[in-house]
């Protein structure tokens, strides 16, 4: 297992290189410092002087890729690139691009903890209500609660997250006040502000969740062992969790680590939209304000997290199934 792991760190870093690369190039086509510094500096009249003084303050003064008047390995440290996506696998990130010019490796520090607060109890609660909800439709299988059930995930799937929040925020925060409508607190108080959005995200994912891990079930209960388990009079209960569940769990946690990247990245809509300031509201304010520093520096931690993930996940699976076997 440890050469697999090896393995597939190596193929994983050269592919974050090939992500920073293709980011910074891309990023740098469509803007250059030029147009970058007039886009933060705002205003219909921008002198060049303006550019030039704004792109000295962020070092964007250097060349993009080669710096043909130094020499040796100057050449290429003393770039942009050196500067800008170079330092990002030191996890050196910089400061943003904005007028207040912030650090943005503080910013990502100290939203990853709000964001957190609000991603690991809606991704426990997903596990736990997704699987609870299909072995409950699965238990009651070709009866009326199994067909209501899955009328009420083809619904949830059909409906946005964005009805969820407004009318959410409509019934317990504005009409029956249970709830602040949106902002955030530090301790034990922010559990006020995070129960609704916790609660609404659970609910958006539970009809495409419920409705897959059921027909994961559902194929799992036609196999052999589950015939044989049932002939030797285990109760259906019984089957369902000591034999079902056990052998379903590999699509289930494929399902749930894919998620994993977003609970430190955070969920770009409902914080936005509930006020809480975690690394989702920070990338929405960033692509608002078309701070393209702090984007190229949530996408590398995005391509890390998602590289990262999928080798846990490999390895979870030969800790669920000892058939699995990573070579």
């Amino acid at each position: 297992m440890l050469n697999y792991v090896i393995r597939r760190g190596f193929y994983g870093f050269l592919i974050l290189l090939g992500v920073n690369l293709f980011t910074f190039l891309l990023f740098f086509t469509v803007n250059t410092p030029d147009d970058m510094a007039r886009l933060n500096i705002g205003g219909k009249r921008v002198t060049q002087e303006q550019i030039e003084k704004w792109k000295t303050e962020r070092g964007y003064d250097k060349p993009l890729y080669v710096n043909d008047k130094a020499s040796g390995l100057e050449r290429i440290t003393d770039t942009v690139f050196w500067d800008r996506s170079v330092s990002l696998l030191a996890l050196k990130f910089g400061r943003s691009d904005a007028r207040s010019a912030t650090d943005i490796g503080h910013e990502i520090r100290t939203r990853m903890w709000v964001s957190l607060q609000l991603a690991v109890p809606l991704f426990l609660l997903q596990i736990v209500a997704s699987v609870g909800f299909a072995l409950l439709l699965v238990f009651f299988k070709n009866s009326r609660i199994d067909f209501w059930g899955v009328v009420a995930c083809v619904l949830m799937l059909s409906i946005s997250s964005l009805f969820y929040i407004i009318v959410g925020q409509f019934l317990f925060s504005r009409m029956f006040r249970l709830v602040p409508i949106s902002g955030f607190a530090p301790g034990l108080d922010a559990v006020r502000f995070l129960i609704l959005p916790v609660i609404l995200s659970l609910l958006s994912r539970l009809g495409g969740e419920g409705r897959l891990y059921r027909a994961m079930f559902l194929e799992e209960i036609g196999r052999d062992y589950v015939r044989t388990a049932r002939a030797k009079g285990l109760s259906e209960p019984r089957v369902l969790f000591r034999h079902v569940l056990p052998n379903a769990l590999i699509p289930i946690i494929t399902s749930a680590g894919s998620y994993l990247p977003y609970v430190f990245l955070g969920s770009l809509v409902f914080e936005s939209f509930f006020g809480i300031p975690g690394l989702g509201a920070y990338v929405i304010d960033a692509i608002s304000g078309q701070d393209f520093a702090i984007l190229r520096s949530i996408v590398f931690i995005g391509s890390l997290l998602y590289i990262g993930t999928y080798i846990l996940i490999d390895i979870a699976y030969t800790w669920v199934d000892p058939r699995v076997r990573l070579s």
